[in-house]
């Protein structure tokens, strides 16, 4: 698809991968709704990037909350018309303590951002993209975590989350197969974000803000050392967009991890337990 002149939305655009994908969406021509849960992040990022004569607007969305959604996408489709693109890339991390050891409120944090956030996107999102007629891209962010648990991380629940954000696009692709709106899941490896302090946003109704300084600390400084510009992740997402690649990896991917989990899964289906079909 033709992305100038299209208007795209991006969760989580305040800094790290969504600015990224934010400013290469803005790059391309598109006018681009920027949508964060701090205000005033989000309109620093935006002004920084209308100065540069690209079409963006910033707004206010906590992507745990429904009613948040659906008025950032009244925001957009009153400022810009019709949706064509949007990225749920919003996400939050969880790392360093073992799964028997994570408080429910850290699970639901997680769970909120990371899974119900692309759900919300796709119940609002999709339908207002859908109605147009018009070519279309939805982008989910998940990690290469949804694809194989790091050993020694302690991050199951941020794991889980991106598995869940990985089977979300493979159905939403599969539903969408015939209309002409595409799908991706951008799986990143290390990028050089803050998402290590995620928990510093962490809104009221889901516990309210944290620091977890040792933890943070050993996150924010690996990616730090081996993380990928964010900006090349936006690249990435323009290139997925307009190839129509659904499996967007980028940065570095623990590919020989990954494929050893898929052969795994291969043997374990030449059981005598099992019939095919």
């Amino acid at each position: 698809m033709d992305i100038s002149g299209k208007t795209a939305i991006v969760t989580g655009a305040a800094s790290g991968i969504g600015l990224g994908i934010a400013t290469a969406l803005a790059e391309a021509g598109a006018n681009v709704v920027m949508a964060d849960i701090q205000k005033e992040a989000v309109e620093t990022a935006a002004h920084g990037l209308s100065g540069t004569n690209k079409r963006v607007m910033p707004v206010r969305i906590d992507v745990t909350q429904e009613q948040s959604v659906i008025d950032a996408l009244a925001e957009a489709e009153r400022n810009f018309g019709k949706l064509h693109i949007a990225c749920n890339n919003a996400g939050v991390p969880t790392h360093g303590t073992k799964l028997v050891d994570v408080p429910v409120r850290d699970w639901e944090f997680v769970i909120g951002v990371n899974v119900w956030g692309i759900i919300h996107g796709i119940r609002h999102f999709v339908p207002a993209i859908l109605k147009h007629g018009e070519e279309g891209h939805i982008v989910n962010t998940a990690s290469v975590a949804g694809f194989q648990n790091r050993r020694g991380t302690d991050q199951g629940p941020y794991s889980m989350s991106k598995y869940a954000a990985v089977s979300l696009s493979e159905e939403l692709e599969h539903e969408l197969a015939g209309t002409p709106v595409g799908v991706s899941v951008l799986c990143p490896g290390p990028i050089a974000t803050n998402i290590a302090r995620g928990a510093r946003n962490r809104p009221d109704h889901l516990g309210g803000p944290q620091v977890r300084d040792k933890e943070e600390a050993s996150l924010a400084e690996r990616l730090a050392a081996t993380g990928l510009d964010p900006r090349k992740v936006g690249d990435r997402v323009v290139d997925a967009i307009l190839t129509k690649t659904f499996y967007a990896f980028v940065s570095a991917v623990p590919a020989d991890v990954i494929k050893a989990r898929h052969r795994r899964i291969e043997d374990a289906l030449n059981s005598k337990w099992t019939t095919h079909y």
